[in-house]
């Protein structure tokens, strides 16, 4: 995920009540709310002037079956830099909670996807938490060294949410080794946050690069923990204490307040495999996990905990896709077929972690053969980590589904094809998961392998049919799933179109439709309501969209247009804090993906430093949602 700041302002909009439909291209088309249709927003435009290009507008109502309207805005909740009880969000600490220093620049350093020195995207996922009465938000960070806090909010009684003054408080993570890449998340069924650790680093190449005097590597995303988070740079004593495989996992906060001062109890599940995470979504039966795997010839997995409410042990599978579309054609169509990975717990696998094991304790590696074939006692794989030839280490199943997820995966069999797979979200009612592909490319669509699909650099929104409560389904050796939600077969949803608008245009910036999804990353979809939300991480849209999509009459609605060169971060929906209904929405790094060449670059010069920053807000309050 990626995109940089501005002081959110929220524009109320084209107040009539028009809505925009999709056709299965994607286009939008205009009419009025539709018999059946469960919930409309008002249409918000793409915006063409200089101010509505550098703000965050928002649809300014939503309609009912009923006839019932709310009127809606943006409320901006908390933006990187801001004080609150004596920290400063985004501040990084090191593993002992001691804020980090980097260069005079961005002293101390703060994740907020503005400084060059810094190397992340800002605040990403930020979870709202019901407790005991009490409301709660815990927020992580998308930068090489994760930073979490956790605050109080908020609620008046019209619906108003903010921070609640000296409540913000540092999450340590140094229980799971430190933080990483935090990107997606949800809120947990049990009320608590589930983050991501994405883009893990390749335990092989480091190890093969690694300086054992300076304990470097040459990667530079690595090797900025290892000097920052494990060894301040200004203690040359300092011990350095790093490994590739204290990353890539999913945490969780849960809060506690039983002691009457709020604490937040942070856990990294080992068990649930080692990836570039966007994130882990847990469905109804509160004990199945789909996790959807970011970046190049990555793959799809499943998690089953052995017990509801609890992601401290459980049984992990890959997906194998097998077409049922033609090749080329589409987006394309599969039935999938679940590998398992191996059984684990938390503790088990931490205890592996902590005595820093090596690639080379898990796997052989040999020379990739021409026509990528590999000698006898070898397997081939292609990964995001590239084409290797792979031979697992006598006793070290569980090592290497847990440890080198990916790599075993492919090594048994599973697809490892998939394009910058990003968010996720469940459709309840009709039991169908959404997937988004920000990008089909690559993998997907190189005619190789086991995906065989048109290429569609403007990004696809997979639909996912869930099985029967009842049905039984085996793994791919026959073996009894545990799980009433398992994934069974896949098709398009949601396709963007790429195209080229003439000069003259308003939108000649745009290489995706200006009307369509552009790169899809996170979802959310609203419980009883048909509708699907889909969050933007693109450059094809200068200014990224949020859109609603109803399901059933398959119409596209723009609802969310975020300041010129950010990304439109984890929208999530929460359908009933005390009787309201909020929409957060959080923007990274305003003005901060884009090319010199773009027409309205000359914007950054006009923005304040302070614009810049990532921030946390909500769209809402939605009072008449049931």
């Amino acid at each position: 995920m990626k995109k940089n700041y501005l002081s959110f302002v929220a524009s109320a909009l084209f107040a009539s009540l028009t809505f925009s439909g999709c056709g299965e291209n994607g286009t939008l088309g205009t009419s009025s709310i539709n018999s059946g249709t469960k919930l409309a927003f008002s249409e918000l435009s793409a915006p063409i002037e200089d101010n509505d290009k550098m703000i965050i507008r928002t649809t300014n109502s939503v309609t009912y079956a009923d006839g019932k309207v709310d009127k809606i805005g943006y409320t901006n909740l908390i933006s990187a830099r801001d004080t609150n009880n004596g920290e400063i969000f985004g501040a990084v600490k090191d593993y002992a909670g001691k804020t980090i220093n980097t260069s005079a620049k961005s002293s101390p350093y703060i994740c907020d996807g503005e400084n060059g020195d810094v190397l992340g995207s800002g605040v990403d996922h930020s979870s709202i938490i019901q407790k005991n009465g009490k409301l709660f938000m815990v927020s992580q960070f998308e930068c090489q060294v994760g930073a979490m806090y956790g605050m109080e909010l908020e609620q008046d009684s019209k619906g108003k949410l903010s921070v609640k003054p000296n409540t913000m408080k540092y999450i340590s993570q140094a229980d799971g080794f430190g933080g990483w890449v935090h990107c997606a998340g949800v809120t947990t069924p049990w009320e608590s946050h589930l983050g991501s650790e994405e883009y893990e680093p390749n335990a092989k190449k480091l190890q093969d690069n690694l300086n054992p005097t300076t304990m470097l590597t040459g990667d530079s995303k690595y090797d900025e923990v290892t000097k920052l988070y494990w060894k301040d740079e200004n203690n040359a004593n300092a011990k350095f204490n790093n490994n590739p495989y204290y990353y890539g996992y999913i945490p969780e906060v849960k809060v506690d307040i039983t002691a009457g001062t709020p604490t937040y109890k942070y856990t990294k599940h080992f068990s649930m495999g080692r990836g570039a995470w966007e994130l882990a979504y847990v469905m109804p039966d509160e004990k199945t996990a789909y996790l959807s795997d970011d970046g190049t010839n990555v793959g799809f997995y499943m998690y089953v905990a052995d017990n509801a409410k609890d992601l401290s042990a459980g049984s992990l599978y890959a997906a194998k896709w097998i077409q049922t579309s033609a090749v080329g054609v589409g987006a394309g169509s599969a039935n999938i077929v679940w590998i398992k990975l191996g059984h684990a717990s938390d503790s088990e696998i931490k205890d592996i972690v902590s005595n820093q094991p090596k690639f080379s304790e898990i796997f052989a590696t040999d020379k990739v053969q021409s026509n990528d074939t590999c000698n006898a006692g070898f397997r081939f794989v292609d990964t995001a980590t590239g084409k290797e030839c792979l031979s697992l280490k006598t006793g070290k199943e569980k090592e290497a589904a847990f440890l080198e997820t990916r790599r075993y995966a492919a090594y048994l069999g599973a697809t490892t094809e998939f394009r910058k797979e990003e968010g996720i979200a469940f459709n309840k009612d009709a039991r169908k998961l959404y997937v988004s592909m920000s990008e089909v490319e690559k993998g997907m669509a190189d005619k190789v392998g086991d995906i065989q699909v048109a290429q569609n650099s403007c990004g696809v929104v997979y639909g996912l049919k869930i099985s029967a409560e009842n049905e039984t389904i085996n793994d791919f050796n026959k073996n009894k799933i545990n799980s009433s939600y398992v994934v069974k077969n896949t098709s398009a949803e949601v396709v963007g179109n790429s195209t080229t608008y003439p000069a003259n245009s308003a939108y000649k910036s745009y290489t995706c439709d200006v009307n369509a999804i552009a790169n899809p990353d996170n979802l959310t979809f609203l419980e009883g309501k048909d509708t699907l939300i889909i969050g933007e991480d693109t450059s094809a849209h200068p200014n990224d969209f949020v859109w609603s999509y109803d399901v059933l009459s398959k119409k596209l609605t723009r609802i969310v247009s975020t300041p010129y060169g950010s990304e439109t971060t984890s929208p999530y929906w929460y359908k009933d804090i005390n009787g309201f209904g909020y929409l957060t929405l959080v923007s990274q790094h305003p003005f901060g993906e884009v090319s010199k060449t773009d027409a309205d670059y000359r914007l950054i010069s006009t923005a304040k430093e302070s614009q810049k920053q990532s921030s946390v807000g909500v769209v809402g309050p939605f009072t008449n949602i049931k």
